[in-house]
């Protein structure tokens, strides 16, 4: 069984590189170790309620009327108009427990900055020179990726800024631009929770200007309402996906991809496109001595991103009920973010995203009833040491008390008689469902110069075996939804390239 291409794993950038590709007449099939596509972007039942497994808003998405990226790329893929969406009411609500206080954001750049002015007097200047740098550093890589011969040297006479930005860190760029310090806090604060204090001003530039200048939506269903339209699609147009196929092998010679094996059946491919870990790759799926010396190095050379705890509830009230009123809650120890960045290598940390989806989509849930999700990021192997096979259920209870205490303090509000379901998840949970190395969410650490802009502009460069590539949350673009999807059309268009050259 012959095949231009195979795609390994069915999550989003999987599903995204399968369907651009099969658009462009090409042969593909994808290997799906579960029963169904969407990996955690997906939805599961317990009870009355159905739970998002992941999805918290998916940024750079917008309307009709101002179209983000996303929308775009669904334009493109053909499915925008086969996903209904609501949009959120804010960009970001923040809560810091040190101070006793919150912020809550507007959606739209103009709006921020007016609101920004009002937390903290005289920082409007500042807002408005970093949201500039924001759109050159866009327009920067709109202008790279729409060159047919890809020149980084324009880059320094067209985007002077962009440059001298590349390797800087955020806070750095944010104290040099003149920028009150609370305000700076703030701003970090709308990632601080799962960021690390290394990050790229240039990533978090783009992220955050894409959180602020499109609304973000949420499907009207779950995050698996996309996976299944993206699924569709891709049958319609001559694709096919084998279930319950988990991958063995990828038989490789002289540095090159031959064919693909699963339990009972083989087969031959031009090229493979992996949406899971290099790391499991590398190391299960091809003969070691197969692998190039260096792709072993640059694995070992990065730093894996974070894991986290995630507590699902299903409360037999009404969120106006219980007191609450935002769609998601940033809740946060301190504003001092150096702190707070410390406290990210511990489980309990107390950082935490709580996502009541109620109050983005109304039916969620049945009339009376409340589903909230709680979610806590954390970095190292501390979970590792300190949970095992004896100690894991009371564990897991254990972190999920902390988890609802922690919203309820901040919150000022009383949820636990009111849970009626309740399921946590744990990295043990997310490694059964990714097979990501220690069950870590969100790829690849992004961290001084490993970050994602030297990983942009130099993938070509960890091509170490001729047909094979790698997309998603491992990929170029770093995790979250946005960037999955982005990264599983790159992929599939340097892959289609790769197919017309032969």
């Amino acid at each position: 069984m012959e095949y231009d291409v195979i795609v390994i794993g069915a999550g989003n950038a999987g599903l995204v590189s399968a369907l651009t590709l099969q658009k462009k007449g090409k042969k593909v099939l994808i290997l799906e170790k579960s029963k169904m596509a969407g990996g955690v972007s997906s939805s599961f039942k317990r009870g009355i309620f159905e739970f998002d497994i992941s999805l918290s808003k998916l940024t750079n998405y917008g309307n009709e009327e101002n179209k983000g990226e996303i929308f775009h790329l669904f334009d493109r893929l053909g499915i925008s108009s086969k996903i209904t969406m609501k949009e959120l009411e804010h960009s970001f609500h923040i809560i810091d427990k040190e101070k006793k206080e919150s912020y809550t954001f507007p959606v739209g750049i103009d709006n921020f900055i007016e609101q920004m002015e009002a937390y903290v007097p005289n920082s409007k200047v500042s807002m408005i020179t970093f949201f500039g740098l924001a759109e050159e550093i866009r327009d920067a890589f709109n202008y790279y990726n729409e060159q047919q011969v890809k020149n980084t040297e324009d880059l320094y006479l067209k985007f002077p800024n962009f440059v001298q930005l590349a390797p800087c860190k955020t806070k750095e760029v944010l104290k040099k631009i003149g920028m009150p310090e609370k305000a700076i806090e703030l701003l970090v604060a709308t990632s601080l929770p799962e960021k690390n204090e290394d990050e790229n001003f240039v990533s978090f530039a783009l992220h955050l200007e894409n959180s602020i200048k499109f609304p973000s939506v949420i499907p009207t269903l779950t995050s698996h309402e996309i996976s299944s339209v993206l699924e569709k699609e891709f049958l319609n147009m001559g694709g096919k996906i084998n279930y319950f196929k988990e991958v063995e092998e990828i038989e490789v010679e002289n540095k090159m991809v031959k064919k693909v094996k699963t339990k009972d059946k083989s087969y031959l491919c031009n090229h493979v496109i992996a949406n899971i870990s290099p790391i499991t790759v590398y190391c299960n799926l091809i003969k070691k001595e197969e692998v190039p010396k260096e792709a072993f190095g640059l694995q070992n050379s990065r730093d894996l991103g974070a894991k986290c705890i995630t507590v699902y509830l299903g409360l037999n009230k009404s969120p106006k009920e219980i007191g609450l009123t935002k769609y998601q809650y940033i809740i946060l120890n301190s504003l001092q973010s150096e702190k707070e960045f410390k406290k990210m290598n511990q489980i309990k940390n107390g950082n935490l995203y709580a996502t009541i989806r109620n109050n983005g989509v109304e039916v969620s849930s049945r009339e009376g009833t409340t589903e909230i999700t709680l979610t806590s990021y954390f970095y190292g192997r501390d979970f590792e040491k300190e949970v095992n096979s004896s100690n894991y259920y009371e564990k897991k209870q254990e972190f999920a008390e902390f988890l609802i205490e922690s919203f309820e303090a901040s919150t000022n509000t009383s949820i636990k008689e009111y849970i009626e379901e309740i399921e946590i998840a744990t990295p043990v949970t997310f490694n059964r469902y990714t097979s990501h190395p220690f069950g870590v969410v969100k790829g690849f650490n992004e961290k001084g110069y490993d970050n994602f802009l030297s990983r942009y502009f130099t993938e070509e460069k960890e091509t170490f075996i001729k047909g094979l590539s790698f997309c998603g949350g491992f990929g170029s673009r770093a995790s979250g939804y946005e960037n999955t999807y982005l990264n599983g059309e790159e992929v599939a268009n340097k892959v289609y390239e790769e197919c017309m050259e032969k």
